[in-house]
């Protein structure tokens, strides 16, 4: 006999005394959890199935452990934005054990009680003469926005970080960019963080004064043979 259960948000096929890793569940070792959400039996060929979940169907389980699962690694890049980022991952779960499966006459799990709704207020009798209508305020006039800078990681090497230290710098548009002196570029670099003074900006105003133009068909294929904003050649 084996039933299709759903526990913690995912479904499960288990028999009795099988061992199921889980998602965390709110239960102290060794306490007895049970299930109400069966959606399939099979009793030996004679198959049951819920809609969604079989009524008095229930499965009971011990829980067993606590622990966490293998660590899986997250790594994140971006093509020509100089953007990488690495983190791990480890899923809280629990060990059960399934102890027995029920197939019918099983209580369902207490369910909070319903509020009570509030009593419906009684409309107020119309008045004889009808209020004259107030004029309606006159509508605000729409506040402009505020003016965009340039999107400056179109360039090669630069990531959204760095168009963000640029942008505080006062360098928020191509032609910004394009005026501005390397050795100055890395100043602001080297101001935001050790992080940053690897970054090479030798090419960036170059890029800047392409895209200030638009020449963005010569600007890409330039940067088809930089890597992470640097000349290759």
């Amino acid at each position: 006999m084996y039933a299709i259960v759903e526990i913690a948000g995912h479904q499960y096929k288990v028999q009795k005394d099988q061992l199921v890793f889980v998602n965390r569940l709110h239960a102290d070792e060794g306490s007895k959890v049970t299930f109400d959400r069966v959606l399939l039996l099979d009793n030996n060929g004679a198959i049951s199935v819920g809609a969604p979940a079989i009524s008095g169907a229930q499965v009971a389980a011990k829980v067993e452990r606590h622990l966490k699962g293998d660590k899986v690694i997250i790594f994140k890049k971006k093509r020509r934005k100089g953007y990488r980022k690495k983190n791990g991952f480890r899923a809280s779960l629990t060990e059960i054990r399934i102890e027995s499966i029920v197939a019918s006459g099983a209580k369902p799990s207490k369910a909070a009680p319903k509020k009570e709704e509030a009593p419906k207020k009684e409309a107020a009798p119309k008045a004889a003469a009808a209020a004259p209508a107030e004029k309606p305020a006159a509508k605000a006039a729409p506040k402009k926005a505020a003016a965009k800078g340039d999107d400056l990681t179109k360039m090669e090497g630069i990531g959204p970080k760095i168009a963000e230290i640029l942008g505080n710098a006062g360098v928020g548009s191509y032609a910004d960019l394009a005026k501005m002196d390397v050795e100055k570029i890395k100043e602001i670099l080297a101001e935001a963080g050790n992080r940053y003074k690897s970054h090479d900006p030798t090419t960036w105003p170059k890029q800047a004064q392409f895209a200030a133009d638009g020449k963005w068909d010569e600007l890409k294929v330039w940067q088809d043979e930089l890597d992470g904003g640097r000349e290759t050649k």
